[in-house]
């Protein structure tokens, strides 16, 4: 048997353990993100968050991304287990399936798309136009595709 002391450091030591775990979990968030006007029921939606301006818009430099089929109307995208901060989203209609935005003159995109924030755009969109806070344990916005 251990001695009295090392029963209660190492009863602590569990203890602390298990709350600074369930603290870490406390603090992560949820992101709710509506998609608006999907106009068909073909390909897949895809969602890409960011959380750095240098990454924006580089899907393979995305913090997070969601693909799921698509569906008309309104669809419920979810990104789970986020640490508060600041974010933005980029989310398009991949009506063809190939897992990227079809661009005319690889400016202009062919395919429904939307970002967080809604701006109006000219030009390349920006991180700063499209960035919103996600903080306590759900962040909801809407992003309304255009075509």
């Amino acid at each position: 048997m251990r001695p009295a002391p090392l029963r209660k450091f190492t009863a602590l030591l569990l203890l602390s353990t298990l709350l600074a775990g369930a603290n870490a979990w406390a603090e992560t968030s949820k992101l709710v993100v509506n998609l608006e006007g999907v106009k068909e029921a073909t390909g897949n939606l895809r969602a890409t968050l960011y959380r750095e301006s240098d990454a924006f818009r580089k899907e393979d430099k995305a913090f997070k991304l969601l693909s799921l089929p698509a569906s008309k109307g309104t669809v419920k995208l979810v990104f789970a287990e986020l640490p508060p901060g600041r974010y933005a989203v980029m989310a398009y209609h991949d009506e063809d399936s190939d897992q990227k935005l079809k661009l005319r003159f690889g400016m202009f995109p062919l395919e429904g798309y939307g970002l967080s924030n809604n701006p109006k755009v000219s030009g390349p969109p920006k991180f700063a136009d499209s960035a919103f806070d996600v903080a306590g344990a759900e962040t909801s916005i809407s992003i309304k595709l255009n075509y």
